[in-house]
């Protein structure tokens, strides 16, 4: 099922204070959703070292966001049968070929929420839809969530943070995770949780009290956990953040992703579970793996060492 506007229920939104707040944050303004691309057919090559003919992989890079759901579906089913609890799931929303920072940070959020709502309905099957529990970043949010995109939906929307009397100063007041999980919560899903920094840290505590030495299984959905790898928040002033880094991330499986490169060494990284993690660059209307490698490289590394190199 390809995500549309017709498959996403029109609900007209009334104007309260709190969904005002919603809609400032969401970029100002309701927003229509996006429209998938179809037309394009992409596949995936890689180039042996060995050999000048290329090898064509188990994996093709989407040529849709219908085809990149499906993909990041059986990328996460094949993941929970390996007994992997805690997954994540990045890749950009303002198009396939985008980078951070192309689409304005309201609007790309909007279209995540579409995205994760096509996730589910894919991944979650009816009868595990209320026992499956999607964590938005704020409580506003699930408001906007349950009148727009989620109408409609037996999965349980819940959020990680709530407003406090310094809102508009940046302050929200922090939940304690095990009060909102439910004893017969099987799956968690958590919606990009990077706009506020302390939104990873309550995804931190509930993988801690509520999915260790248990059989549930929490999902992070575009937490751009890349600001974290890449040292984007100073120790000396995010701490904790920071420390995320060495304590938390290193225990993630990310099971599916896209991160673009633009400029003259452009290219992508790309990977679905189980695959290796490949380099790809798009070559003629096909992508071209240039580079595999089982462990995750950093950003730095494919944009300095890998695609200049290629």
């Amino acid at each position: 099922m390809r995500i549309s506007s017709s498959s996403i229920p029109r609900v007209p939104l009334p104007v309260t204070s709190s969904l005002s707040k919603q809609i400032r944050r969401f970029g100002g303004k309701r927003l229509a959703p996006r429209k998938m691309a179809t037309s394009v057919h992409l596949v995936v090559f890689s180039l042996s070292r060995d050999s000048s003919n290329p090898v064509e992989l188990d994996v093709r890079f989407p040529a849709d966001y219908s085809q990149l759901l499906e993909q990041a579906k059986e990328a996460t089913e094949l993941a929970l049968k390996d007994k992997k609890q805690l997954l994540d799931i990045e890749f950009p929303t303002s198009g396939l070929e985008s980078v951070p920072g192309d689409g304005e940070g309201g609007i790309e959020m909007t279209e995540s929420m579409q995205l994760i709502r096509g996730f589910c309905d894919r991944f979650i099957v009816p009868e595990k839809a209320t026992r499956t529990r999607v964590f938005f970043p704020e409580a506003n949010e699930v408001d906007f969530a349950r009148q727009s995109v989620f109408g409609g939906s037996s999965l349980r929307l819940d959020y990680l943070t709530k407003p406090s009397l310094f809102e508009d100063f940046g302050f929200v007041s922090k939940v304690k995770m095990v009060d909102r999980v439910k004893p017969e919560d099987e799956i968690f899903l958590v919606a990009y949780p990077y706009f506020n920094v302390n939104e990873m840290l309550v995804v931190e505590e509930l993988y801690k009290e509520a999915v260790v030495n248990t059989d549930r299984k929490l999902i992070i959905f575009n937490g751009e956990l890349d600001r974290i790898r890449s040292g984007y928040y100073p120790p000396l002033f995010y701490p904790k953040l920071a420390a995320l880094a060495k304590t938390f991330l290193p225990k993630l499986e990310t099971v599916y992703y896209v991160h673009n490169f633009k400029g003259r060494n452009g290219g992508t990284l790309f990977r679905s579970y189980p695959g290796p993690w490949m380099v790809l660059r798009k070559i003629g209307g096909r992508y071209i793996c240039l580079h595999q490698q089982e462990e995750m490289p950093s950003l730095k590394e494919v944009a300095l060492n890998i695609l200049p190199s290629a």
